[in-house]
């Protein structure tokens, strides 16, 4: 009996082996490569969302620019000292600097995706975190990018003249009394770390998007991987 029982799994085994050379020969199963590609597609894609939503940021509240910290009360603060004026101009101008500052550095971004290894493809593909692909590209990429961007976004503030502006808001805001947090004088770090955050977040977004509806697979590529993965997902979830 116990014989026979042996015989049976190892044929399972065999069989099941076969049947996934069959498949991968036949390109029903996507190669590590082609996993990789495909991970790379659906991160490309949420990039050029988010960069396509600074590319208007007046007509998108999202990137707009908004104060550190308890950004509403400091802004409503203001406005009710009757500094609307001062208020609308330094939002204005860190609202260019951050899209300026996004196209200049947009290469930076892809360049990281294309960097991606295809060690971990398998792993980060076949998983039910939906954002599992950006969670690896944020925790690889971000501090050589923020150190990449801070002199992109440092110029394009001074461009737009929106560090002189600062400055005046923060003159007056400090000197407000019973203010416990004082804003700080510098943003450099505040708005690339902002831009950064809010690109990860967009991308994230449209991973998910990409996992979970087939529609939104736009090349031919991210259709035979991401259709695998969760095909491959279900498989495993039924097995266990």
């Amino acid at each position: 009996m116990k014989r026979t029982l042996l015989i049976f799994f190892f044929s399972l085994f065999i069989f099941g082996s076969y049947q996934c050379n069959t498949l991968k020969k036949l390109g029903i199963i996507p190669s590590e490569l082609e996993m990789a590609l495909g991970l790379k597609d659906a991160l490309s894609q949420g990039l050029f969302k988010w960069a396509n939503a600074f590319a208007d940021p007046n007509g998108n509240p999202l990137v707009r620019f908004a104060f550190p910290g308890e950004a509403e009360k400091i802004e409503k603060t203001l406005r009710d000292l009757g500094f609307d004026k001062v208020v609308n101009q330094v939002t204005g101008k860190f609202t260019n600097a951050m899209s300026s500052a996004v196209g200049v550095a947009k290469p930076l971004f892809f360049d990281a995706v294309k960097s991606m290894t295809i060690k971990d493809a398998a792993n980060i593909l076949i998983t039910d975190n939906t954002h599992a692909a950006t969670d690896y590209f944020k925790a690889e990429m971000k501090p050589g990018l923020m150190t990449a961007f801070r002199p992109i976004v440092d110029s394009s503030i001074k461009i737009e003249g929106a560090d002189k502006e600062w400055s005046g808001i923060t003159n007056i805001y400090n000197k407000i009394p019973f203010i416990n947090k004082p804003l700080e004088n510098s943003l450099t770090d505040f708005i690339s770390a902002r831009v950064i955050d809010l690109m990860f977040v967009m991308v994230a977004n449209e991973e998910t998007q990409i996992r979970t509806k087939y529609e939104l697979r736009k090349t031919d590529l991210m259709k035979k991987v991401f259709s695998y993965a969760e095909e491959e997902l279900k498989r495993r979830t039924h097995r266990n």
